[in-house]
């Protein structure tokens, strides 16, 4: 019965984000899809609420990103908290598709954050020893596409 639960939850969720997005998927030489997946993360690194991670592509089949997907922070005051990617050896890119937040960084885990209020179509990125979080500051879903890139060798 559980399965039945999360898969209506996930109905749900990609219901109410279609009313902001067409989530179609053109990869280079394959014929257009839409998600395949949804992993729910409450909480994500710590912070408040639920995120929805909505997987656009399959393993491998970007050259040198971990990830290219949305990240859905569904309701006002939903958050992923702190973190960084350097130790994996990662930069990140978020790109605000809809919806408004809070973005914070800063360096390491006792330096002081700065805040900025991002909005539709805003750009960030994170790398090195910088760790960021985002919350939710609007009454609509923040919709945001995250690209997880490999650093350079």
């Amino acid at each position: 019965m559980e399965n039945n639960n999360w898969e209506t939850e996930k109905k749900q969720v990609i219901d109410i984000l279609s009313k902001y997005v067409d989530f179609t998927v053109v990869p280079c030489g394959k014929n257009a899809r839409t998600i395949l997946d949804v992993e729910k993360r409450d909480p994500m690194y710590g912070g408040s609420g639920v995120v929805y991670m909505l997987s656009l592509f399959e393993k491998g089949e970007l050259v040198n990103n971990r990830i290219g997907t949305y990240m859905v922070l569904l309701n006002k005051g939903d958050q992923a908290g702190f973190h960084e990617h350097d130790s994996r050896k990662e930069q990140e890119i978020y790109v605000i598709v809809s919806g408004e937040g809070k973005y914070e960084e800063k360096i390491g885990t006792e330096g002081t954050p700065r805040t900025l209020n991002l909005k539709k179509g805003n750009v960030t990125t994170t790398h090195g020893e910088y760790y960021h979080a985002i919350t939710n500051t609007s009454d609509e879903p923040l919709i945001i596409f995250v690209v997880t890139t490999y650093q350079p060798q």
